[in-house]
């Protein structure tokens, strides 16, 4: 019997490195600092929100577009915490921030047109930009600072380009760009005629005291700016998949005319729960607070045990440099012995490289967990090295 065809670009592909990684914590009962999630439960305002709208309001197909609740409390945030000056027009609900994403590559990419992506970048990326029938172009960045080389990102257009794509703050490095670096890119952006796809779920989980700022917020990027955001990501409720867009309108109706055929909309319940936290500045900040607490237990306890660390001020991730820590091993190599023989999990981060040569020599780990978990999971991770 003859196999059915299937699509290449899934039948070839591997499974996410985030899903293997929890795959082999779970087979081998280890700690798990790979894929990125807190081990505790959102603000407890927020379930008690979710928990009254189940009660209280409809739970039949909202609009297509999101509650207007939560639409307009998406544009108050970011006119008060990063003084966009936005309107319920210009957000578009997604089922997760992966999905906005996927939206903005579908309705901007068109077959033969090239993306500028940032190598290491998230693993989805390049395999939306390909299903959309356009080709990635990655630009690589280097350790330890990971700067924008704006030279090679400039030298990187053709006139294919379509798009650029930034994940600001980035995972997996925790780096922001700076100020003179996003004022290049929108320069670029403007005279090449770019659309900018900014994947910004990690703008509130930053270490450094700053507020975010925005691609969006660029002279001339106002109207060629597609901007992410996340719920999971701000209140540390990555299994509720509630994402967000916000882009001017006439590009916003065409993002959601994609996303009408993705997912069409997100449960409402969690849609107004998220439209009361957004409003609460105080439950954010806590929450942020609690996670530089738990970010300093990890690096206290990685300096304490002889492991060097790459510097980042933002996201739940810190990078282990292993060449510099006493480790003989290339990063896959480490994390796939780790989890099996320490019982800590982490990921590679040549993982989520393509283009350019992958530094193998860096793993990153996720502190939003418990301190005393991470104490535990970097002292095994150092008996484990000691004994190679």
């Amino acid at each position: 019997m003859t196999a059915p065809s299937l699509n290449p670009l899934y039948a070839t592909m591997p499974t996410t490195i985030f899903e293997a990684m929890s795959a082999l914590a779970r087979e081998h009962g280890a700690i798990n600092l790979g894929q990125g999630f807190p081990d505790g439960p959102p603000p407890l305002a927020l379930a008690q929100a979710a928990a009254r709208a189940m009660a209280e309001r409809s739970q039949q197909y909202p609009p297509m577009a999101g509650v207007p609740e939560l639409r307009d409390a998406v544009a108050a945030f970011y006119a008060r915490r990063q003084g966009l000056a936005l309107g319920r027009e210009h957000a578009i609900v997604t089922s997760g921030a992966t999905e906005a994403v996927a939206a903005a590559i579908l309705a901007t990419v068109r077959a033969g047109d090239e993306v500028l992506v940032l190598a290491p970048a998230y693993d989805a990326y390049a395999p939306l930009v390909r299903r959309a029938g356009g080709v990635p172009v990655f630009v690589g960045l280097a350790p330890p600072d990971w700067a924008m080389p704006i030279d090679a990102v400039r030298a990187a257009v053709t006139p294919r380009t379509r798009a650029l794509i930034l994940n600001d703050p980035l995972n997996p490095t925790g780096t922001v760009t700076s100020a003179a670096e996003r004022t290049a890119l929108a320069q670029l952006c403007v005279s090449a005629n770019l659309i900018a796809i900014c994947d910004e779920v990690w703008e509130v989980v930053r270490f450094d005291g700053l507020r975010h700022a925005s691609l969006m917020a660029e002279p001339g990027m106002a109207a060629r700016t597609i901007k992410v955001g996340s719920a999971g990501k701000i209140f540390g409720a990555t299994g509720w998949k509630v994402g967000w867009l916000v882009a001017d309108p006439a590009l916003a109706t065409v993002v959601a005319r994609a996303h009408q055929f993705l997912t069409f909309t997100t449960p409402p319940m969690l849609q107004w729960a998220v439209a009361e936290g957004l409003t609460d500045d105080a439950l954010i900040d806590a929450q942020v607070a609690d996670w530089a607490a738990s970010r300093q237990a990890l690096l206290e306890a990685l300096a304490h045990h002889g492991f060097a660390t790459l510097p980042g001020s933002a996201t739940w991730f810190s990078c282990i440099d292993l060449a510099q820590s006493g480790v003989p091993l290339d990063d896959r190599t480490f994390a796939t012995r780790a989890v099996a023989e320490a019982g800590v999990a982490t990921i590679p981060l040549s993982a989520l490289w393509e283009g350019p040569p992958a530094p193998r020599h860096i793993v990153r780990l996720c502190h939003c967990k418990p301190p005393p978990m991470l104490r535990a999971a970097v002292g095994k991770l150092a008996a484990w090295r000691d004994g190679l």
